[in-house]
This record gives C-alpha cells, sequence and structure tokens, in this order.
C-alpha cells in the first residue's frame, strides 16, 4: 500500500482558484499563497447561510499515543458527504511544527482522506504559526521595554506573567533568564518559552468573530501586574494596534483542498490538553458560509476537545453541532481493556470488551451534552470479524448509530456509509441545544468542580495552594462569568495518564489557575501537564529530509 506522502504526490491538485469557485468565493478575491493555497477575505462570512449550515463535531474516545484517527475521520466524513450528493468541506486546525518534528510527524489526515498540500500544511503553510509567535514575542519584547525605561519609577511592573513562545518542543527553554550581562542588555528576569500553541495570542486568534474582536482581545490580555496588584493590560501599553498589524493576513482563514478536490479551511492551532483545541471561529464561519455541511475536529477525547469546544467555543460564538461523531478503534479499547501498547493490534475480543467502558462514557457525556452521537470505527487489517460484530451490537445496545469507516483505504467511497448515517441523524435526531457543564453565573470553583465531577467523574477537586485565593481575585477583577479551559493530559479522564479506560475514585488536582482576559476563558491547570513539550528519544526529525526535491518522513 501507498504511503501517505506518496498518497499525496499521486493526487492531482486543482488551482486554488478553482476550488474557491466551487464555493462561491471570486478567483480576484483570494489571496493566493502559490497555487495550492489561498486567503479568504471576511467578507465572504454570511451569519444566514451559517444559521442554515449543518455543522458536525468529530471527537473520539481516550486516545493512545498512535491516536485514534481523528483527522482522517474528519476529512474522510467531508469526502463521503460529496461523494453522496451533498455539498461538504472540513474546517481543521493547522499542525504544529513541534509535534511534527517530535512525537509523531504529519497531522493532515492519512491514506485517501488528507488534506493537501501535505508537506506545506504541515510546515511553514501560509505563516499564520509564525505570525502568532512573532505577534506574542513583539509583546514580550515592548513589556521589557517598557520595563527597561521604566525601571526607577513605580510604573513598573511588581510581577510579569507574559511567556514568549516557539513552535518547537524545546524542553531546555521551559524556564529561562533574560537580561544577562549588565543593564544595557536589559533587566535580568525568571521568565520561560511555551510552545505556540499553547499561547493566548493562539486562543484569542481562535476564538475571534473579526479583526475588531481581534484587537478588543488582544488589548484586554493581561501582562503583569504593578506593586499595588492592579493588572497591566496590553491596551495599557498602548501596543495592540500595532500587533493586530502582524496578524492582519493571519486571520484570513486558509482554503486548501482534499485528495479528492474538495474543500477544506485550515486555521488556528491550539492544543486540547493545554487549550481549547480547537480551529478558528472565523474558519468555522468561513465554511459554514459556503456549503450545506461542514466537519469540524476537537483535539484528543472528547472529555478534553469536545468539551471545551461545546463549553467554550460554541458558548462565545453561537455554533452549535447538529451530530457529534465518536471515533473509536479496536487497539485504543484494547489499551483500556489492559493490553500492553506493544499487544493492542493482536486479535484480543475480550480486551476490547474491558475497554468498551472508555466508548461508554464518551458517549454519555455528549448525550449529556445534548449531541446526537454517531459511533465511527476506522477499521484496520488486523480487526478480527468477531471484534466488528460485537463492537456494532454493543452500540445499538446503547442506542446510538454506529458505521464502520473505510475512509483511509478508499476515500470518500470508503466513508459513504458513515456520512449516510450522520445525515439520517441530522434529518431525524439532530443534536438539542446545548446542555452547558455549568453556568455563567456559577463561581470560577463551582464551574471547575462540575467539569471534573460531570465529564472526568472524579469524586471532587484538591486545589493547590494559593490557587483559590487567585480564583477570588479573578472574581473581584470582573473575571468571574469566564468559562473553564482545564489543562490536562489526554490518555486519562483524570490528571494521572496510566489511570486509563473509565476510572472511578479519585480526585482532580489543580496546581495552578491562570488568566487569558484575552481569549476570555481562565486556564486550570491539573497534575503536571507542560505547556512546552520535549523530546522523545527518537524524535520524528531524525526520519524527515530532503530526496531529490521531495520531503521523506512527514507521514
Amino acid at each position: 500500500m501507498l504511503s501517505d506522502i506518496e498518497i499525496s504526490r499521486a493526487a492531482k491538485l486543482k488551482p486554488i482558484a478553482e476550488i474557491a469557485e466551487q464555493l462561491g468565493i471570486k478567483a480576484e478575491d483570494i489571496i493566493p499563497y502559490g497555487r495550492t493555497k489561498a486567503k479568504v477575505p471576511l467578507s465572504y462570512l454570511n451569519e444566514e447561510k451559517i444559521k442554515n449550515c449543518n455543522l458536525i463535531l468529530v471527537t473520539a474516545i481516550t486516545p493512545n499515543k498512535a491516536g485514534v484517527g481523528k483527522t482522517v475521520t474528519s476529512v474522510a466524513t467531508s469526502l463521503g458527504l460529496n461523494h453522496i450528493g451533498k455539498k461538504a468541506a472540513v474546517a481543521l486546525r493547522e499542525p504544529s511544527l513541534g509535534p511534527c518534528f517530535g512525537m509523531k510527524g504529519g497531522a493532515a489526515g492519512g491514506g485517501y482522506s488528507q488534506v493537501l498540500p501535505m508537506e506545506d500544511i504541515n510546515l511553514h503553510f501560509t505563516g499564520d504559526m509564525h505570525a502568532i509567535t512573532c505577534a506574542n514575542n513583539m509583546i514580550a519584547a515592548l513589556l521589557d521595554n517598557y520595563q527597561y525605561q521604566n525601571r526607577n519609577t513605580t510604573d513598573a511592573l511588581n510581577t510579569i506573567v507574559w511567556r514568549r513562545v516557539l513552535d518547537v518542543n524545546d524542553r531546555s527553554l521551559r524556564n529561562v533568564v533574560t537580561g544577562l550581562g549588565g543593564i544595557s542588555n536589559g533587566i535580568a528576569t525568571e521568565t520561560g518559552f511555551d510552545i505556540t500553541p499553547a499561547s493566548e495570542i493562539m486562543a484569542l486568534f481562535c476564538l475571534a468573530n473579526s479583526v475588531e474582536d481581534l484587537q478588543a482581545r488582544i488589548e484586554r490580555v493581561v501582562l503583569g501586574h504593578k506593586r499595588d496588584k492592579t493588572p497591566v493590560t496590553v491596551k495599557d501599553l498602548g501596543i495592540a494596534e500595532s500587533i493586530v498589524v502582524l496578524l492582519r493576513e493571519a486571520i484570513l482563514p486558509n482554503l486548501v483542498q482534499t485528495t479528492e478536490n474538495t474543500p477544506a479551511f485550515i486555521h488556528g492551532g491550539p492544543f486540547a490538553n493545554i487549550a481549547h483545541g480547537c480551529n478558528s471561529v472565523i474558519a468555522t464561519k468561513m465554511a459554514m458560509s459556503c456549503n450545506d455541511y461542514v466537519v469540524t475536529e476537537s483535539g484528543f477525547g472528547s472529555d478534553l476537545g469536545a468539551e471545551k469546544f461545546l463549553d467554550i467555543k460554541c458558548r462565545m460564538s453561537g455554533l452549535r453541532p447538529k451530530a457529534t461523531i465518536i471515533v473509536v478503534t479496536t487497539s485504543a479499547l484494547k489499551l483500556h481493556g489492559g493490553v500492553h501498547a506493544d499487544d493492542i493490534k493482536k486479535p484480543n475480543l475480550d480486551a476490547m470488551i474491558a475497554g468498551l467502558p472508555n466508548l461508554q462514557r464518551h458517549i454519555e457525556n455528549m448525550k449529556n451534552f445534548g449531541q446526537s452521537v454517531v459511533v465511527s470505527f476506522n477499521k484496520f487489517h488486523f480487526d478480527t470479524d468477531e471484534e466488528v460484530n460485537h463492537l456494532t451490537n454493543w452500540c445499538k445496545e446503547q442506542g446510538v448509530a454506529f458505521a464502520i469507516n473505510n475512509g483511509f483505504a478508499e476515500g470518500g467511497k470508503g466513508a459513504a456509509e458513515l456520512a449516510q448515517t450522520v445525515v439520517d441523524v441530522i434529518e431525524n435526531n439532530p443534536s438539542k441545544d446545548i446542555n452547558f457543564t455549568y453556568d455563567d453565573t456559577d463561581s470560577l470553583r463551582s464551574k471547575i468542580e462540575k467539569i471534573a465531577t460531570k465529564i472526568y467523574r472524579a469524586d471532587g477537586v484538591s486545589f493547590g495552594a494559593g490557587t483559590l485565593t487567585k480564583l477570588k481575585k479573578f472574581e473581584e477583577a470582573g473575571y468571574g462569568s469566564f468559562p473553564i479551559c482545564i489543562a490536562k493530559t489526554q490518555y486519562s479522564f483524570s490528571d494521572d495518564p496510566k489511570k486509563v479506560n473509565a476510572p472511578t475514585g479519585f480526585n482532580i488536582t489543580i496546581r495552578d489557575v491562570v488568566i487569558n482576559a484575552g481569549a476570555g476563558f481562565i486556564v486550570a491547570v491539573a497534575g503536571d501537564i507542560m505547556r512546552m513539550p520535549g523530546l522523545p528519544k527518537v524524535p520524528q526529525a531524525q526520519h524527515i529530509k530532503l530526496v531529490n526535491g521531495e520531503i521523506d518522513g512527514l507521514s
């Protein structure tokens, strides 16, 4: 079988202007980045069409380290919808360079369900990730200069919370000291780097509804505090407009195509384990402005990505999915059923059955949100008929729709069953309005506790030293209505990655809380989650190379 990269190279891509014209976007209006990529002006956003579009959310069970194929399923579903005669597009996040060169290589789908040009999307694409990195670090530089110029005055900040970012996995930069070498080089300051997808600029960028909203969000970003504890924001420094200038083209959604020349919007890339894990509101709405069906993805399992998609992105944007797909594989179920990771591809019906409580909890959570659920089974060559039949019957017993997705091997044709199942659910039993996990008026502490007990099924929450005091101060400062973004491991419902399946009898430990005033949410950090990943012993970078002008190793 051909590799992902061989399939992508064999695909005959159409000029991006032709893809735009399929959507009713004039060729002269797009901003092309070469022959196969373009940005779309915000003038094509159409709220009336958005209201009438069918939005489909793709999430998953708790993944193993290889993932469960959410992006493949998202792309395949859009291909399948087009295959059965629907006008559909997919809206996805942009991959981060850090993981591409670190743990997993490329992240643009796979097999015959890819977004293309795969190499460009996985690398520098249209430069959005770099623009966000630059905007974040420009704020840091301007803040350092403000501190330097006001070092002997009462205007200087007493504490700084703003950090630099880089789209590279680099554990050595988690904690650093800047300004060494004497006062001419600045003021010596303990600080550090996060990875770009974890930055607040990325978070607010993906939640902004317009350029004006983008600027308002940037203005609200808290950089630090003065000696009297009053917060200092980007607006206080008078630099918000200059930061918007850096993002003036980045904010426009990116249009590309799939392996079957159907439209795809790739824009924004926050991680779901440390941020809200969804592509930009603007890109989702742009896709919905031009199509009857739009498939979008949230990161990792539904306890992370889907919860944040619904409780944060939908709460802020007014978006409402008509159906939710939960992706499952036998290998992930077997991992939750107690099989070692090295053996999860071997036939083992008993282990698969033992792992079903994990899937059941994800289904229950999505139903509690009011979502109509479709379980999408990503079938692999090692899956036995006995395993597939048992899973099919089990889903029927749970009262949820079930479909086998062969989009990886067959593209739209292989995803036609899944697409038709989703259409049937939307037409006959669409999702209800969202039953949010918490109310805006709940206290910040209560919001955290409701996520932990309702979604994770924890017994309760343990708050680290000073966290409750911080939450009280956030409320006193006017941030009490903000939603919560919990940063935790993606490998468990708990904050311990070793507690797989559907654990019970545990507490969630919140060791820190951070205000993201620009993004409009509170980050609650659970367990030992890192905002700057490290690299594995054998990073994917060792396999990425240029051969005869073509890139190998990204798939």
